[in-house]
């Protein structure tokens, strides 16, 4: 299927992929009045929108307010909420998804003058593309925006099994009754959490020795606390050796244990795949983890790439943040390189778990002279005042040499929010000390900053 005019067999651009980078490439380029060919065999807009940051965070928000009525007893009076899927699913279907139909999203790329092909494509060298077939050559280069899949490991038994992935997380009219989540990072966690608040039996099933493994321990430790008094059951360590499904349910088998759940969703990471997009046409190895990029987002002659096929996160707004370099190198425009020393992040849980450069550990593996600072939000101005569902921490990582914050944890109730504050004294290499001096509004979350950097002193 493609948009009514046929392509033309030579045009400026041709964007592989049209997921958040990809269709903000092409449509950029478009509306700078370049002839751009965006091509895609999915939906339009890729992941974000349809199974991941939108309706997942919908998801988050029914949930989130859930859990804020239960904390009504010993502060406001009383209170009961019946919850109800079917409200949610209908959101998602009709707000956020327009029922998995990308046509809105078609339309908006078209009506800024490009053209779109519905299809596979794979690169046939240097600024040559194959669209299902048919060559199209491209003037200036090739953008190859084709984004991650979800990885899913070699468990004897579980690719036999009809496992979920978030696809059929996200897309679930009716909740089971029981869960088994095979993953503990951000995706496994803020899924878990929002079917357990609604009503279902739920067990997270992480092979490391802790979750968000990738994050501060504190941070694991808060999580796995809170999540326990949840109701969630939480098994670390845990290896499986396999998995079976006999029609009606599935079963996790461990060394010494087996696990029983109604749906297992399966949410151990995405990862890139560079087989069958000819980028051996051009000298590249397909078998990459990423595709290798400079600042400028270059990755051959004739080529891009952004958004999650580079390897730095499947983060909707690295995406976005590598389009704008990618754009601007293509029209020869000036502008700043990519830099990745400032990289947030936020699992969106409750509490909200934001992080922002290296961690604690990642900043030692590289030698630098670390010092940290920590301060508890249920301790901090806003934190106390907030009494029910107030956990969550702030965590400094410092260069004791150069007196500047390289990473930063900010766990809390607006954890995602207090993290701004953060990410632009990391990005902006503000020293500590101009930190201390700084003046923190009163009661907020973020003054939690300050409580920290006191603590940093000690």
């Amino acid at each position: 299927m493609s948009s009514a005019r046929t392509p033309h067999t030579t045009v400026d651009v041709v964007v592989i992929g049209m997921g958040v980078a990809g269709e903000a490439v092409a449509g950029e380029l478009a509306s700078a009045g370049l002839d751009v060919i965006g091509v895609e065999s999915q939906l339009v807009g890729g992941e974000c929108p349809y199974w991941g940051c939108i309706p997942t965070k919908m998801m988050i928000r029914a949930a989130g307010l859930i859990a804020e009525t239960q904390r009504v007893e010993g502060l406001a009076g009383k209170a009961n909420v019946t919850p109800d899927w079917a409200q949610v699913a209908a959101r998602i279907r009709q707000e956020a998804t327009d029922d998995w139909d990308d046509r809105v999203a078609v339309e908006r790329f078209t009506n800024q003058g490009g053209r779109f092909i519905r299809g596979r494509a794979e690169l046939a060298g240097p600024g040559r593309v194959l669209v299902d077939g048919r060559l199209v050559e491209a003037r200036r280069g090739v953008v190859l925006a084709t984004g991650t899949v979800p990885s899913v490991p070699p468990v004897p038994g579980l690719a036999d099994t009809p496992y979920w992935t978030n696809r059929e997380a996200v897309e679930v009219a009716t909740m089971p009754k029981s869960l088994a989540v095979l993953g503990g990072g951000a995706i496994g966690l803020e899924l878990a959490q929002v079917f357990t608040r609604f009503g279902v039996s739920v067990t997270v099933v992480e092979v490391a020795d802790r979750l968000l493994s990738a994050e501060e321990p504190e941070t694991s430790a808060l999580i796995a606390e809170t999540l326990a008094d949840e109701g969630v059951t939480v098994v670390t360590s845990a290896q499986v050796d396999g998995v079976s499904h006999d029609g009606q349910r599935f079963a996790l088998h461990l060394p010494e244990r087996q696990l029983s759940a109604e749906k297992l969703l399966v949410a151990t990471g995405r990862r890139v795949d560079l087989t069958g997009l000819g980028v051996d046409t051009l000298g590249l190895d397909a078998t990459a983890r990423a595709m290798a990029v400079d600042e400028h987002m270059r990755a051959a002659e004739k080529l891009w790439a952004v958004g999650d096929v580079t390897g730095h996160g499947a983060f909707t707004h690295v995406a976005t943040y590598q389009a704008k370099i990618a754009v601007r190198d293509i029209l020869a425009q000036p502008g700043p390189p990519a830099e990745y020393d400032a990289l947030p992040r936020v699992t969106f849980t409750d509490p909200e778990v934001g992080a922002v450069g290296l961690t604690e550990a990642q900043a030692r593996e590289l030698g630098i002279a670390v010092r940290t600072g920590l301060a508890e939000v249920p301790s901090s101005a806003r934190g106390w005042i907030h009494k029910a569902g107030n956990a969550g921490l702030i965590k400094l990582v410092v260069d004791a040499d150069t007196g500047l914050l390289v990473g930063a944890t900010s766990a809390g109730p607006e954890g995602g929010e207090v993290l701004g504050a953060l990410t632009v004294a990391v990005h902006g290499r503000v020293p500590v000390d101009r930190l201390r001096h700084m003046i923190y509004a009163y009661p907020t979350f973020h003054r939690g900053i300050e409580d920290a950097l006191r603590d940093l002193e000690a």
